[in-house]
């Protein structure tokens, strides 16, 4: 009894000092209330989120990011540095008064699964392979099976919800399998003709770079692989007809490093551009900007061995000066690479595209196209259009902090350079830079300027950003200026490719966008594609248009973002803004993302295919 008195005496007492624990916590709970997104907000992220600054996304657009996106953003990724010294519950507390919605389930069930198998994969299908088709990245399909005539009668035939997630990559055609990825970190195999889903993997990083499908040697576990990049610095290698990894190699471990242009596959191996946002956290006083330096890389395309990795940036990273807060500064750096690079088989070179220098430290890398030797990477040449391009975001009109003493206008190399070969048999690359201008470069003599013409006012988001596109006579720039230096010129210009000569302009039609007038911009700055006598084009303000190459006539016009779709997965489809990824064409069918928003315009998560009348 006596043990047994002791052992209620005993519980009693826990009770209550687990009484007392539980009314202290409360107690404490009371006294430290929930923190004040609104405030954290205005004191951290309104300065530059509030004002129409370049490539800085506005609080309307962040509203509509899901609350994990906001919040990986605040502590892993891009706005890391501007949230240092907030808790877990205060970076919470903004994202949820951002109105971010929680981000959509990403079941791993198939939805709308293809009930019947696919058909062998055969590369010589119609196809629209990788970024820009072919190996010179011109976006041009000389087979789309489309006529011009048909053009006008092109509608919806299906649309494809991204579950979770906004619209990022360009969709890539093998027969009858259309390949994308997503900003949830999904990649899908669809069927082209129906929507259907072969299948869906998730790679645990978002990813927004076409894919490259190849063929595989006997022996090996696949017959094809499918290659991408992603957020997180990693090229994936999957089974192409079933999605089943095969390897992963990481080729960039810089913190904010990205994989934003596509790998381009040759032979048995996948070069693969490397770019960074070190932009936007480098502005930041107590962060030591900054280190990263672009390049591009060379893997093994059967077992993903790093075979060599060349920096545009050659110069020795030194630590070069202190900023007003004491903070080490490091340069150079930047020359990122974030388009597809541009593989020229006859002299064996692989031609890269790349982006601002970042510091007050002169680099020649930077806003150049450099020519790489396809086996070892070495540099063969360099051209520098733009020397002494230091920027990092928001610096103006307050440059403060890390930002340049020297600031450039951001007039990055955002395209892919084509290769085209002229009637004469002469080869020229075909650059767009964010200044407004292309350029042609003798590939045979160090890439020295043939001509250049200015098309577009240029700026931090104007001029040529995403791609421009060349067929056999004409190159066509569109033109986004959304936030230029000088007057708008957005639009879509020809030019012939041996003399430069502007054929035709046709300004951007008054931007009419289904959501309304905030965030409505008639920019043109996704990659543009172009087929036998037409050439298509996307627009912020949600439509895409078919212009006829010789004249410049809109033939086409569809709003994209004017009414939601059903989706062939289930759920509604919406669209958006068009921008970064171009309309790519096979066996007669068109495929394009529409709702990107991330710096202006709707966002939306449709994938739409048309074809003629919707058939």
């Amino acid at each position: 009894m006596k043990i047994y008195a002791h052992s209620l005496l005993i519980i009693f007492l826990a009770g209550l000092i687990s009484a007392n624990l539980f009314f202290s916590a409360k107690i404490s709970a009371v006294q430290q209330p929930s923190p004040n997104g609104a405030a954290l907000y205005q004191s951290k992220c309104a300065q530059c989120h509030d004002a129409r600054m370049e490539r800085v996304p506005s609080r309307a657009i962040i509203a509509e990011f899901p609350v994990e996106q906001v919040i990986e953003a605040l502590t892993t990724g891009v706005m890391k540095p501007q949230a240092s010294g907030l808790s877990a519950a205060e970076i919470r507390a903004i994202a949820v008064y951002l109105n971010a919605q929680q981000s959509g389930a990403t079941s791993k069930e198939l939805a709308n699964q293809c009930k019947l198998a696919a058909v062998p994969i055969k590369l010589t299908d119609s196809q629209w392979n990788g970024w820009g088709r072919d190996l010179d990245n011109s976006h041009f399909q000389p087979k789309p099976g489309l006529k011009p005539e048909d053009v006008p009668k092109l509608k919806v035939k299906w649309a494809f919800a991204y579950p979770g997630a906004r619209t990022w990559g360009q969709p890539t055609i093998i027969g009858d399998r259309l390949y994308v990825t997503s900003s949830a970190g999904q990649v899908y195999c669809l069927n082209a003709n129906t929507g259907c889903t072969y299948w869906q993997i998730e790679v645990k990083a978002r990813a927004r770079t076409a894919l490259s499908v190849g063929a595989l040697p006997s022996g090996t576990p696949a017959k094809f692989a499918a290659y991408f990049g992603d957020q997180a610095g990693n090229v994936h290698a999957v089974d192409a007809e079933t999605g089943k990894p095969l390897w992963k190699t990481n080729v960039e471990t810089h913190q904010f490093g990205r994989l934003t242009g596509a790998p381009i596959l040759y032979k048995d191996r996948l070069y693969v551009p490397i770019s960074s946002v070190e932009e936007v956290p480098g502005r930041n006083e107590k962060y030591e900007c900054c280190k990263f330096r672009g390049a591009v890389a060379a893997l093994d395309a059967y077992t993903g061995k790093l075979l060599w990795k060349s920096y545009s940036v050659t110069e020795s990273l030194v630590a070069f000066k202190k900023n007003a807060a004491g903070t080490q500064q490091w340069g150079p750096a930047g020359g990122a690479v974030w388009s597809s690079p541009t593989i020229d088989v006859k002299r064996k070179v692989i031609y890269a595209a790349t982006g601002n220098s970042y510091t007050d430290a002169n680099t020649k890398g930077s806003d150049a196209i450099i020519a790489f030797d396809l086996e070892t990477g070495k540099i063969k040449w360099s051209n520098q259009v733009t020397p002494k391009d230091n920027f990092l975001v928001s610096c103006w009109p307050n440059p403060t902090g890390n930002c340049p003493t020297e600031a450039g206008p951001d007039v990055d190399f955002g395209t892919s350079p084509i290769l085209r070969t002229l009637p004469n048999g002469k080869q020229v690359i075909l650059a767009g830079q964010k200044s407004g201008v292309i350029y042609a470069l003798d590939p045979d003599n160090n890439g020295k300027i043939l001509w250049q013409v200015k098309v577009g006012e240029g700026g931090a988001l104007g001029g040529l950003e995403w791609g421009h596109a060349a067929d056999t006579q004409n190159v066509y720039a569109a033109i986004s200026d959304v936030v230029p230096q000088g007057k708008r010129n957005p639009g879509l210009a020809a030019l012939n490719l041996v003399t430069g000569k502007q054929l035709w302009h046709v300004p951007t039609p008054k931007a009419v966008c289904s959501w309304g007038n905030e965030k409505c911009e008639p920019a043109q700055s996704a990659a543009i594609t172009v087929i036998p006598g037409v050439v298509f084009s996307g627009a912020i303000d949600g439509h895409l248009r078919a212009y006829a190459t010789k004249s410049g006539a809109i033939i086409w016009d569809f709003d994209t973002a004017a009414k939601p779709y059903n989706a062939v997965n289930g759920g509604t489809a919406k669209g958006g803004s068009l921008d970064v990824g171009a309309p790519t064409v096979a066996n007669g069918m068109m495929y394009v993302n529409s709702g990107y928003g991330v710096f202006f315009g709707g966002a939306g998560n449709a994938l739409l295919a048309f074809s003629v009348e919707g058939k």
